[in-house]
């Protein structure tokens, strides 16, 4: 079994943010801006190690050690692509990979198939979760498009992350991908850009939906899948406000064997340290909107729990006799969403210490 953590390149300027927060701006004034919202609210959450741009491959290759000095084994970094356009790479490329660090993990990729926001914290509860600009719209064409880029680009890197030899390849959101091209165009689509690796000699894809919606589980297989997971399956999403973080985690893990049931695919069970979207939401007092980012807050997070999380995940993976399996975490550093392994001022080294504990 194989530990992976994902990551998130978000954390430096991108020209799209420029005309809302000027050019220099970033996620890290969320995060050390954002203040409780109700009693016993642990906010703001800041790194021990302070704030940091992504593309210095200093800073991430310390973090990056820290992570494989605690059991992490590889790294899934979100992958921003619109038909071509490329957001947040830099902290891939001169960051992540730029790091002796980097290059010492094995590294795969997440489609991350929307765009980020332009403006935060979001403002306009009476929008949609994904507003329009950060619609990532695909077909077959554009899918053995973005397969061809990172064939040339990342699949012959020799720290590329395999599972049982193939490419591993992850879709942040599969049920919107394939709701756009069709059960049929999906399929289409995956067995082109297969056929694109083997006619290059390069390994097959190893393909991952992640929280593959009801209507996509029991088809997910035929549709060209090798295997299911999640991002942050946490939080009842459409539950009270407030989360107990052990109630949450026992709840999930009681799941992970239905999604295993009803694709038929491998399932690798994903854990998070906690989550709390509130530095990317304007505080709306008890008037929380029903949606992301207003979503509900788990509390009551502690390494000692996190750790139990991990244990049953460990557990779930030795009873599933999964051929190379891994054990995801979200996420190594997504700050502004409660999630992150990296330290921070409230338990130091703790979450490290818990995830190298468990496993």
């Amino acid at each position: 079994m194989r530990t992976a953590a994902y990551v998130f390149t978000g954390w430096h300027p991108i020209a799209e943010r420029e005309p809302a927060h000027g050019p220099a701006w970033t996620e890290w004034e969320l995060v050390e801006e954002c203040r409780p919202r109700f009693e016993g609210h642990s906010q703001p959450r800041v790194p021990l190690l302070g704030r940091y741009d992504d593309r210095d491959p200093v800073a991430m290759g310390q973090r990056i050690g820290l992570a494989a000095a605690h059991g992490v084994d590889a790294l899934v970094v979100g992958f921003f692509w619109c038909r071509g356009k490329r957001v947040f790479e830099e902290g891939l490329t001169q960051g992540v990979l730029g790091s002796p660090e980097g290059q010492a993990l094995e590294v795969g990729l997440m489609w991350a198939n929307r765009l980020p926001r332009h403006v935060l914290p979001v403002r306009r509860a009476d929008l949609p979760v994904i507003a329009g600009e950060r619609l990532v719209h695909s077909d077959e064409e554009d899918f053995v498009a973005l397969v061809d880029h990172l064939s040339r680009a990342h699949f012959d890197r020799p720290n590329y992350l395999r599972v049982s030899g193939r490419l591993y390849l992850s879709i942040f959101d599969p049920t919107h991908f394939v709701r756009e091209l069709g059960a049929e165009g999906a399929r289409r689509a995956i067995a082109a850009a297969r056929r694109l690796l083997a006619e290059r000699g390069q390994p097959d894809l190893h393909l991952v939906a992640i929280d593959p919606a009801p209507e996509l589980q029991p088809v997910a297989r035929e549709l060209g899948f090798d295997a299911v997971t999640h991002y942050v399956l946490l939080p009842e999403w459409k539950g009270p406000s407030l989360q107990d973080y052990r109630a949450c985690a026992t709840a999930r893990a009681g799941q992970w064997s239905g999604l295993l049931d009803a694709t038929g695919l491998p399932y690798a069970p994903s854990v998070a340290p906690g989550w709390d979207a509130s530095p990317r939401a304007a505080d709306f007092g008890p008037e929380r909107p029903g949606k992301y980012p207003w979503s509900p807050v788990v509390t009551g997070e502690h390494p000692e729990h996190f750790a139990d999380a991990v244990a049953q995940a460990r557990a779930f993976v030795a009873a599933s006799q999964v051929e190379d399996p891994l054990l995801m975490v979200a996420s190594l550093n997504e700050w502004s969403e409660g999630h992150y392994l990296e330290p921070d001022e409230r338990f130091g080294y703790g979450w490290l210490e818990a995830l190298r504990g468990a496993l």
